[in-house]
């Protein structure tokens, strides 16, 4: 078994202790000391931009990463303390899904739907379009809508449904197909060379599930709403996967929320790092 780790893991209410759970007063601490071994490679996956991840770095007194995907998956970042190198080779590779659209050009197409909020210029890029939408929209059927347009106009996107419940609003991303939070993870390992058991990841919300239920090793903090639990059990036990998906716990005296729910997750994967 290995004795190296690419640890990957969200930042809101993954590692930042942003719900209305309780953390364990250690826990980035904790994480912080782990993070520090030569072994380990922290990774931040986040729908968060750079600006966004910096603060939050400085705001919580975050381990600083050696890698960031950021945007929901449509930028990766090789980050040594100031200095943020966007990597062009993922850039490649995504922009084949617009086929020459331009993120003006699928602006325009999706105006035809209602029920839809732009979200500030800081959170689009290039590769990314973010929308809020009610929760009293009907989803499914918006998501529907929206997927036929885009097929349309030879767009190949991944739609990312996700509820922030601190506000109380939807959030939808239009991405392309292959700029989500697991391909972005998977382009990484393969360019780092880390094999499939060297990687983990940890999450909490809803555009964490392509990954929390999909081959790679993952850990489900136990602060995490009881929705996305049934949610991320019932897909991967339809991917088979089931084996790859770890829910934290609160119990035996152990906290599993936030970071301290990351770090068990680690110990139940990868049980010769020891000392976490």
């Amino acid at each position: 078994m290995s004795s190296r780790l690419l640890l990957c893991t969200d930042m809101d209410r993954t590692i930042i202790p942003n719900g209305v759970q309780k953390e364990l007063s250690t826990a980035r601490q904790d994480l912080k000391t782990f993070c520090d071994r030569p072994e380990v490679t922290l990774v931040y996956v986040t729908g968060r931009h750079r600006a966004l991840v910096q603060e939050a770095i400085e705001e919580y007194q975050l381990p600083y990463p050696d890698y960031v995907i950021s945007d929901v998956g449509t930028k990766i970042y090789q980050t040594q303390q100031d200095e943020w190198q966007v990597l062009d080779q993922w850039e490649s590779v995504i922009d084949q899904d617009w086929h020459g659209k331009t993120h003006q050009d699928l602006l325009e197409t999706l105006t035809l739907l209602e029920g839809m909020e732009l979200q500030e210029p800081s959170k689009q890029n290039t590769h990314k379009l973010s929308y809020y939408v009610s929760l009293s929209t009907n989803i499914d059927r918006l998501l529907k809508e929206a997927d036929s347009l885009l097929q349309a106009q030879k767009v190949d996107a991944s739609l990312i449904w996700s509820i922030d419940e601190a506000e109380n609003i939807g959030l939808l991303d239009i991405l392309p197909k292959n700029a989500t939070k697991l391909h972005a993870i998977q382009f990484l390992q393969r360019f780092l060379n880390y094999s499939l058991e060297e990687v983990v990841f940890a999450g909490d919300s809803g555009n964490d599930l392509p990954v929390l239920t999909s081959e790679i090793h993952s850990v489900l903090v136990a602060n995490a709403s009881d929705d996305i639990k049934k949610q991320a059990l019932h897909l991967a036990h339809a991917n088979q996967t089931t084996e790859a998906l770890y829910l934290a716990q609160n119990q035996s005296g152990e906290n599993g929320n936030y970071a301290a729910g990351v770090l068990q997750g680690v110990r139940h994967y990868i049980p010769t790092l020891q000392n976490i």
